[in-house]
């Protein structure tokens, strides 16, 4: 069995993908419609369940789809959090967040497993004894299993996702009852219930509170007890009613960890197999190395988890004993291999000496795993060659690429119906399982026929789109423009400050010379920042407060308008992306691990402009180059920029345009009652710019004149958005859980269908 462990799963609503994947979508449409009914306007009435921040969290809901689709016997395990990410609301062009009260009225996909109920132990102290190791006087907290199911497509496979929450004991602090303060002690329920309370709001942000440490052991303590119980009690053609010998344990199970976030399964597994069960240290070590792989979705050093010492010692005493043997033993080792280099040794530690000593978890996950993977071809290279170079040098076998998918039934068949109709007319419907077959559309690129169907889904797309955004937002946008969107989260390194310089200048050159032909454009971007992001929160603004005075101006009319897109979650993703012309995938080369939103957009047939980062050099690579519109540093250029210096003055006295657009923010021509507002961002990209917005910004500019020309010719458009459909293949997650099954996971998928309840089985 496999078994993906994730803090995060952003699986947004549920009735419509139900529906598709069971074949019942047009039975249902058509009974629903007898009754008088609309089933879309139903489908609006359903809350997303946005228990994630982004990519890693969505990944997570993909992965489910397609782990069911290709028949494996897989569970997601999580944290059932009552408030998922919050809610953005826009006020005076700023964020406001607000809770996401996503349970209010019921969730009607969940099941309660009370008769599933486990203790989670946290606190206490550890006594060695003759007997073995005692964790004893801890506080317990209970963990209530709450499963959803997972259809595969049209296969009667339904796998689980269970997720737990927290229930305080019954015996909770009532030892202070004797002292009278019942009431009290039945509030203090509270304090153990908060810990599946809310969603970390963060995205590639470390943030190392109290809380998040133990939402981390509670999800990884309550999942591995589920596991041995399911272990031990499954027979597998032995006679024992349960098994007791752990031998087999890592043929039976694997656990894949998505990020380090559930890295404590690590230390946890080792404390069961040898403190409870009673396995010696280098059997229980083997067992786990073998059991547990680990996914890395990042670079960013801000990203990496780095847990103080002093938090683990009072939270988490036993399992701190443990790393510290788990890290003595591996430093060991090295000193074996690389006698009398001591900078190894402590690059390598688990544990980070310093003011403050911390636990390097992604050091732990490394170590603990069979198999560690990076999420797109670069990124994995990044992560052999300097992430975890050291190790890599120490154990190369260990180390694989596992490129990022989208499951094509959401974000194609799901959210683009047209399309999809489109699609099956030519070549069938076989590439819903299996979207290499999209490969067939290629001899079609020059068709007249398909070419004209294509660029109609769209424009019906971008009409239902315009009609939605007039209805929400009550403005009013040019359906024949070209949307260009750029939604994700909002974060310095995606450089959603390089798309508002390209829109500034954009205008700047429209008001130089009004009766010039423009390409009309509709910019729209949308993303949530995390709450104490004070950068990301001014990014949005900045954008909001450049849209009203674009949408505003007369000279413009409806040749330019900007659109910050409101509360941006996957059921907006779902209207948008279908309608899109132009994807932006614009960070800095070397930060985006993967990036999936790019995949959406190229399989719903927007171009994309974009570096060379991420997944964005594969769909390069299975599109053509000259089918996407790529510009800007590659790593080996920031990597030499870096080495030289980078300094942002050189490009703002040397390029007339950026210093306009640089010196209108600045000067509060865009916040007018307010012209210190945008100092922080000007200040920062001029003095302390990480990921190098000047340095790009002269190639991005050509680069989106080439946008503009060929935006021009909407049939030689259409044939490149054809191709790109045609070439987006690679990027379903079934083709990713298909390498993880053989490569990682040891298990073969399968496409066979189990018959339904109602015929016999053989």
């Amino acid at each position: 069995r496999i078994y993906y462990l994730s803090l995060e799963f952003y699986m947004g609503r549920t009735l419509q993908n139900t529906m598709v994947n069971l074949g019942l979508q047009n039975a249902c449409d058509e009974a629903i419609y007898q009754l008088g009914l609309d089933l879309e306007e139903l489908e609006e009435i359903e809350e997303d369940a946005g228990l994630g921040n982004g990519g890693l969290g969505r990944l997570a809901a993909c992965f489910l789809d397609s782990m069911a689709t290709l028949g494996l016997a897989a569970y997601g395990y999580g944290i059932r959090y009552e408030f998922g990410i919050f809610n953005q609301k826009i006020v005076n062009g700023w964020q406001v967040e607000e809770a996401d009260d996503w349970l209010r009225y019921g969730n009607p996909w969940e099941k309660a497993r009370p008769e599933y109920m486990l203790p989670v132990h946290f606190y206490g102290r550890v006594e060695h004894t003759p007997d073995g190791v005692k964790w004893l006087d801890t506080q317990v907290v209970l963990a209530m299993p709450y499963d959803t199911p997972v259809p595969g497509y049209k296969n009667n496979t339904v796998n689980t996702m269970r997720l737990w929450s927290a229930k305080a004991p019954n015996d909770f602090k009532l030892q202070d009852f004797n002292v009278g303060d019942y009431i009290e002690a039945v509030l203090d329920r509270n304090l153990a219930e908060n810990i599946s309370r809310v969603l970390y709001p963060n995205d590639n942000f470390f943030e190392g509170k109290e809380l998040r440490l133990k939402q981390e052991y509670f999800v990884v303590a309550a999942t591995l007890q589920d596991i041995i119980r399911r272990f031990k009690s499954s027979k597998f053609g032995c006679r024992d009613p349960v098994r007791t010998c752990f031998e087999t344990f890592p043929d039976k199970v694997a656990i894949q960890l998505n990020d380090t976030h559930p890295a404590l399964s690590i230390p946890e597994l080792m404390r069961i197999l040898v403190d409870v069960e009673n396995v010696d240290w280098d059997k229980a070590w083997e067992i786990t190395k073998k059991t547990c792989a680990y996914t890395n979705h990042t670079v960013l050093p801000e990203a990496l988890e780095r847990w103080p010492v002093s938090m683990f010692e009072k939270l988490l005493p036993r399992h701190l004993e443990i790393i510290y043997a788990i890290n003595q033993r591996h430093l060991d080792h090295v000193a074996a291999l690389f006698p009398g280099d001591v900078d190894r040794l402590r690059r390598m530690s688990v544990i980070e000496e310093g003011d403050c000593k911390r636990i390097n978890m992604a050091h732990l996950c490394v170590i603990g795993s069979h198999a560690v993977n990076g999420v797109a071809r670069i990124h994995s290279e990044i992560v052999k060659q300097s992430v975890f170079k050291d190790f890599y040098e120490l154990e190369p076998e260990k180390f694989q690429n596992k490129t990022n998918g989208i499951t094509p039934r959401r974000w194609l068949l799901l959210c683009n119906p047209g399309l999809a109709d489109t699609i099956v007319e030519k070549i069938g419907e076989e590439f819903l399982t299996d979207l290499s077959q999209l490969k067939k559309l290629l001899p079609l690129v020059s068709d007249e026929v398909f070419i004209r169907d294509v660029a109609k889904v769209k424009q019906e797309n971008k009409l239902k789109f315009s009609a939605f955004l007039e209805k929400e937002y009550k403005v009013k946008i040019n359906p024949s423009s070209m949307f260009d969107v750029h939604v994700k989260r909002i974060h310095e390194y995606k450089r959603q400050l390089l798309n508002c310089l390209h829109v500034v200048t954009l205008y700047n050159r429209i008001k130089r010379d009004p009766a010039k032909a423009f390409v009309p454009r509709t910019v729209m971007i949308g993303g949530k920042a995390a709450p104490g992001y004070h950068m990301a929160k001014l990014i949005i603004k900045l954008v909001t407060s450049i849209g009203d005075v674009v949408n505003h101006d007369p000279v413009v009319g409806d040749r330019l308008k900007v659109i910050f897109l409101e509360n941006y979650r996957v059921s907006l993703a779902e209207k948008v992306i279908p309608a899109a012309d132009l994807s932006q995938q614009i960070s800095t080369a070397g930060t985006e691990a993967s990036g999936t939103g790019n995949m959406k957009f190229m399989l719903n047939g927007a171009l994309t402009i974009g570096t060379m980062d991420g997944a964005n050099v594969e769909m390069a690579e299975e599109a053509g180059a000259e089918n996407l519109f790529i510009f800007g540093l590659r790593v080996e250029d920031v990597e030499a920029l870096d080495r030289k210096g980078y300094n942002a003055r050189e490009y703002y006295d040397h390029l007339p345009e950026l210093k306009q657009a640089v010196d209108q923010i600045s000067s509060g021509f865009f916040s007018p009652k307010e012209p210190d507002c945008f100092k922080d961002i000007v200040n920062m990209l001029m003095h302390h710019d990480r990921f190098k917005v000047f340095a790009d910004y002269e190639a991005y500019m050509q680069c989106q004149a080439q946008v503009d020309q060929l935006y021009r010719n909407p049939k030689e458009w259409t044939k490149k958005v054809i191709r790109n459909i045609a070439c987006s293949g690679k990027f379903s997650s079934d083709r990713t859980i298909t390498e993880y099954a053989r490569e990682i996971w040891g298990v073969e998928p399968s496409d066979l269908q189990i018959p339904p309840p109602n015929i016999p089985r053989d």
